[in-house]
C-alpha cells in the first residue's frame, strides 16, 4: 500500500514533469520576475554613476538603501497576504507595481552633464565614446574645457589633478582639495529616478514572499515531491537571474540606459500575464482567507500612500553627512541616514528583547536554542554585507580595473560579470548537495555553525585571490586585473553561499520558540535587510574620485579597491574564525537541530 509520503502523484492529476501543472505557471511567473530585478540591479549601480553622475559614496549607498528596503518589505507584505488579500492578489499587485517601476526607471531623460569647480571657477567636461556602451565603454574618456582647449585630466597619488594637453603634457596641475567634481541634473529626472525606486521595493514586498506560499500549497502534507518541486521552482530564479544579467546589460549597451531598464520592464509584465492568465490552474491555491471582509482597495491604497514614505528615506539617505573623523563608532551611528537609523536601531533592540524575552517565559532548552539562533543571525549579517558587494564595489571594479576579454574572442560588459555567481550556482548546487550527502551518510557532515563558519571563510577567501591577482596587475596590463581573477572570486563566494543560504530558513524554524516564530524569521530578513544596507556603507569605503563616474587614474582606484578589499577579507576570515571557536557550544545549544 503507498502513502502520501511515496505517492507519487494522485491519479488523474495533469502533471509537470511529475509535478502537479500549475508548477509551470510559478516557475515562469517567478523566472520574468527574477529576470527583471537582477537585470535591473546588474545596471544600477552604474546608472547612478555613469546617468546621473552621483558619484560613488552616494550611488553605493542609494544602491544598498534600495535593496536593503527590498529584503524588508516582504514582511509586510507576507503578513497582508496572509490575513486579507491571498497570495495570488498580492502577487499580481505587486507585478503591477514593480513593472511600472522598471518603466519609470528608464525614464532616465538627458545624461547629467560633469563639470569641475577649481578655485570657485565653473569649467565643462565632455566626453567622448568611441562605440556605443554606456554600462561600460573602455573607450571613453573625458576632457575639462579651458579657454577652447580640451584637457584630458589625470588624477595623481597625492590627490592632485593633472590637465594634460594633446601632447600629453602637463599643462597645469590643481592641488588636492582645490578642485570639486559636480554634475548638472534634472531635480525631477533624481525625484522621478527615487519614485521607481519606491515603486519597485513596495511591489517586490507583495511579490517575493507570497509566489513561494503559493508553490508550497500545490503539494499536500507529505507529499514527497515537495523538495523536488522548490528546487525547479529555484531553478527558476537562477535562470532568470542568468538571461535579465547578460540580456538587460546587451540592450542597454547596445541600444541604451532606457532598452535595458524597459527590458525588465517588459519580463515583468510577462510575469504578471503568467499569474493572471493560467486558465483556471491556479483557482485552488493563493485565494484570501475565508470569512474575511474584503480590505484589498484599502491595502492597495495604501501601498501608493507609502511610495512618499520611501521617497523620503531615499532622499534622507542621499542627503547623509560624512561621518566626522574620529568621531568613534557613536558618531557613526549619529551620521546615518534615517534609514540606517531605523534599520540599526530595531535590530538591536529586537535581537537582546527576544532573548529576554525567551529567558522570561521560555525554558533552558529553549533559551539556549534561541541563543544559538540569535549568533548565528548576527554573523548571517557579517556574511550578506560582503557578499553583496556583488553589485556595488564589485560592479564598479569590473568596469574600472578588470579586462573583461574573453580569450580575446569578445568581451562581457560590466554588470554582465554577475553572472558568474549565478551559473556557478547552477553547476555547484548538485555537487554540494551530494557532498553533503556523502558526509552525513558517514555522520561527518559538518555542524549548521561550521557550515557558516566555512561561508564567511569562504567569502573572505574570495575577496584574497581577486586581491592576489590585483597584485599582478601593472602598468603593463593598463592596471587592470585579468576576468578570470573576478571569475574565481565569484565561484569561491557561490560555494560559500551554498553552505549557508539553503540552511538559513530551516535553521530558524527550528531553533525557534513555536509562539514566536514568525517573529524570528522577520529578525531573520531583517538581519539580511541590515547586511544590504552596510554593504552600501562598505562599498563607499570603495569610493574613488571620478569625473562623470570615470575614474582619472587606474592606479589609484586600482590601489584602493585592493586595499579596501583585503581588509573586508580578514575581517570575514577572522569571524569565520571566531565562529568556528563557538561551533563547540553553539551545537550544544541546537540540542540535536541539524
Amino acid at each position: 500500500m503507498q502513502t502520501a509520503e511515496s505517492a507519487p502523484a494522485p491519479r488523474g492529476e495533469k502533471t509537470w514533469f511529475g509535478h502537479p501543472a500549475p508548477l509551470f505557471w510559478l516557475f515562469g511567473t517567478e523566472m520574468w520576475e527574477r529576470f527583471g530585478y537582477y537585470g535591473m540591479r546588474a545596471l544600477l549601480t552604474l546608472y547612478l554613476t555613469k546617468h546621473f553622475v552621483l558619484g560613488d559614496r552616494a550611488s553605493t549607498g542609494l544602491y544598498g538603501g534600495y535593496t536593503a528596503l527590498v529584503y524588508l518589505t516582504p514582511l509586510v507584505g507576507g503578513l497582508l497576504a496572509d490575513q486579507y488579500l491571498g497570495s495570488k492578489r498580492a502577487v499580481r499587485f505587486g507585478a503591477i507595481l514593480m513593472a511600472i517601476g522598471y518603466f519609470t526607471l528608464a525614464f532616465g531623460g538627458q545624461a547629467a552633464k560633469p563639470y569641475q569647480l577649481i578655485d570657485g571657477k565653473r569649467y565643462e567636461v565632455v566626453v567622448e565614446k568611441f562605440r556605443d556602451g554606456p554600462t561600460s565603454d573602455p573607450g571613453e574618456t573625458r576632457y575639462l574645457v579651458d579657454g577652447g582647449q580640451k584637457l584630458k585630466m589625470q588624477g595623481n597619488e597625492d590627490g592632485s589633478l593633472s590637465l594634460l594637453a594633446a601632447d600629453g603634457k602637463e599643462a597645469r596641475r590643481i592641488a588636492a582639495g582645490k578642485f570639486t567634481e559636480q554634475a548638472e541634473r534634472s531635480d525631477l529626472l533624481v525625484a522621478i529616478l527615487l519614485i521607481a525606486l519606491s515603486l519597485i521595493s513596495i511591489g517586490n514586498g507583495f511579490f517575493k514572499p507570497n509566489i513561494s506560499t503559493m508553490v508550497g500549497e500545490l503539494y499536500a502534507q507529505g507529499d514527497r515531491r515537495r523538495d523536488a518541486g522548490f528546487t525547479i521552482f529555484y531553478m527558476g530564479i537562477n535562470t532568470g537571474s542568468i538571461l535579465g544579467q547578460f540580456l538587460c546589460a546587451f540592450f542597454a549597451d547596445s541600444i541604451g540606459w532606457p532598452a535595458g531598464l524597459g527590458l525588465a520592464g517588459v519580463a515583468m509584465v510577462i510575469s504578471f500575464f503568467m499569474i493572471s492568465n493560467h486558465g483556471g490552474r491556479l483557482d485552488t491555491v493563493g485565494n484570501a482567507p475565508e470569512g474575511t471582509k474584503d480590505r484589498s482597495l484599502l491595502i492597495y491604497l495604501g501601498a501608493l500612500a507609502a511610495v512618499p514614505v520611501l521617497y523620503f528615506l531615499f532622499t534622507n539617505l542621499m542627503s547623509a553627512p560624512k561621518p566626522v573623523e574620529g568621531s568613534g563608532f557613536v558618531g557613526y551611528l549619529l551620521s546615518l541616514s534615517l534609514m540606517g537609523k531605523l534599520l540599526f536601531g530595531t535590530f538591536l533592540v529586537s535581537v537582546p528583547g527576544i532573548l529576554v524575552w525567551s529567558a522570561l517565559y521560555g525554558s533552558r532548552k529553549e533559551l539556549e536554542m534561541m541563543l544559538a539562533a540569535m549568533v548565528l543571525i548576527v554573523f548571517n549579517v557579517f556574511f550578506w554585507t560582503l557578499f553583496e558587494q556583488a553589485g556595488s564595489s564589485l560592479t564598479l571594479f569590473a568596469d574600472r580595473n578588470t579586462d573583461r576579454s574573453v580569450f580575446g574572442l569578445f568581451s562581457l560588459s560590466a554588470p554582465q560579470t554577475q553572472n558568474f555567481n549565478p551559473i556557478s550556482i547552477v553547476l555547484l548546487a548538485p555537487l554540494m548537495s551530494a557532498l553533503w550527502g556523502f558526509l552525513a551518510r558517514r555522520n561527518l557532515e559538518p555542524s549548521i555553525p561550521v557550515k557558516f563558519a566555512i561561508a564567511l571563510v569562504g567569502v573572505g577567501a574570495g575577496f584574497l585571490f581577486l586581491v592576489l591577482g590585483a597584485s599582478l596587475a601593472g602598468a603593463d596590463t593598463g592596471y587592470k586585473v585579468g576576468l578570470w581573477w573576478l571569475a574565481g572570486l565569484y565561484v569561491i563566494h557561490s560555494l560559500a553561499e551554498l553552505c549557508i543560504s539553503p540552511v538559513g530558513l530551516s535553521m530558524i524554524t527550528k531553533l525557534s520558540i513555536a509562539r514566536i516564530v514568525g517573529l524570528m524569521m522577520g529578525v531573520w530578513f531583517l538581519s539580511i535587510s541590515v547586511a544590504q544596507f552596510v554593504a552600501g556603507v562598505v562599498a563607499q569605503f570603495a569610493s574613488v574620485e571620478t569625473v562623470g563616474g570615470q575614474v582619472t587614474n587606474l592606479k589609484v582606484s586600482l590601489d584602493t579597491y585592493t586595499a579596501t578589499f583585503t581588509t573586508i577579507a580578514w575581517i570575514s576570515i577572522g569571524a569565520g574564525v571566531l565562529l568556528f571557536l563557538l561551533a563547540i557550544p553553539l551545537k550544544k545549544w541546537m540540542h540535536g537541530v541539524k
